[in-house]
C-alpha cells in the first residue's frame, strides 16, 4: 500500500519510489494519473486498473500473482490508498489467504488538513464523503449532531455549496470549522470560520468552486449535546445551580432524582460540565 502525492511531487518518499521500483506490478486507481507520476520519476513497472468498478474481480487476478511469488503495489490517484479510495477487498483478501499486506505510508489529504486547521485532533471522526443526494446526506448530518469527536469530511468542490449550507443547518451554524483547499498544492489555501460564515463565502467564492477541498468541523460542545435530547436538557438546566452550591456528587445525587435520570449518567454530565465551564 503504497500513499503518493497529494499535489507537490515532492511529496513521495524515497522508500514508496523505491518500492514502485520493485515491484513486478502496480495496480493503479488511474492508471493514465499514476502513469504521468511513473513517467516524472522515470518509473517504468507495468501498470494494471484496480478501481472501485473493477476492485472484486481484480483482487482475484492480482492474488493469483501474489501466491506466484510477485510483489504488487496498490496506489490510488493521490494520498493513501484504501482511505476514501480502493484498495479494501484486496487488503482483506491478501490478509485472509496469508499474504502480507506492508503500508508505504506518506501523504494522506485528512491527516494534513487536521494538522492546519486549529481545531482539536487527539480524538477524530473521518467521514469521509457524505452521500452526494440532498436527502441521505442531512439524515447523516442529523446523526452526528451529537459527535463531540472534531469530523473531518472530503467534498467535491460543486457540492461544496450545498454541504456547507447543511452543515450550519444540522450540525449549528456557529460552530468552528475549517475548509483545507489545494492542500501541498501552488494555490493552497486554509480559510477558517463558523460553519455559517464558510457557508456565505463558499456560495460567494469562486476559488471553493474548484479543486480538492477537505472540511474540518469542531465536536459538539456538551450544551449541544445534551440539547439534542429534552431529558439532557433537563438535567443540564438542574445542574447548572447545583454545581455552584455543591460538590459534584452531591449535585449529581440531587440533579439525578429532579431529572429522573440515572445516577451514574447525571455524574458524568456534572462532570463534563464542571471540566468545560469551571463550575465548582
Amino acid at each position: 500500500m503504497v500513499a503518493t502525492p497529494i499535489g507537490n511531487l515532492g511529496d513521495l518518499s524515497a522508500r514508496a519510489r523505491a518500492t514502485l521500483e520493485a515491484c513486478a506490478w502496480i495496480a493503479a486507481e488511474d492508471t493514465r494519473h499514476t502513469g504521468a507520476l511513473l513517467r516524472h520519476f522515470g518509473i517504468s513497472t507495468p501498470l494494471v486498473s484496480l478501481h472501485e468498478h473493477n476492485e472484486r474481480r481484480r483482487t482475484t487476478e492480482l492474488l493469483s500473482r501474489l501466491k506466484g511469488g510477485e510483489d504488487v503495489a496498490l496506489v490510488s490517484d493521490a494520498g493513501t490508498p484504501g482511505i476514501s479510495d480502493p484498495g479494501f477487498h484486496l487488503v482483506r483478501d491478501c490478509l485472509a489467504a496469508g499474504i502480507e499486506a506492508v503500508a508505504i505510508p506518506g501523504p494522506c489529504a485528512l491527516i494534513a488538513a487536521l494538522s492546519i486547521a486549529g481545531l482539536p485532533a487527539e480524538r477524530f471522526c473521518f467521514e469521509g464523503f457524505l452521500p452526494a443526494r440532498a436527502a441521505a446526506r442531512r439524515a447523516r448530518l442529523a446523526e452526528l449532531e451529537r459527535e463531540s469527536r472534531t469530523l473531518v469530511f472530503y467534498e467535491s468542490p460543486h457540492r461544496l455549496r450545498e454541504m456547507l449550507a447543511d452543515c450550519a443547518k444540522h450540525l449549528g451554524g456557529e460552530r468552528s470549522a475549517a475548509i483545507a483547499r489545494e492542500i501541498t498544492k501552488l494555490h493552497e489555501t486554509l480559510y477558517r470560520g463558523t460553519l455559517a460564515q464558510l457557508a456565505e463565502r463558499a456560495a460567494s467564492a469562486q476559488e471553493l468552486s474548484r479543486g480538492e477541498i477537505v472540511l474540518i468541523v469542531a465536536g459538539a460542545a456538551p450544551e449541544e449535546r445534551a440539547g439534542a435530547d429534552g431529558r439532557g436538557g433537563t438535567l443540564d438546566r438542574v445542574l447548572r445551580p447545583l454545581l455552584k452550591e455543591l460538590t459534584l456528587t452531591q449535585a449529581a445525587h440531587l440533579a439525578a432524582q429532579i431529572a429522573e435520570v440515572r445516577e451514574n449518567e447525571a455524574y458524568k454530565r456534572a462532570l463534563e460540565l464542571k471540566q468545560a465551564y469551571g463550575s465548582s
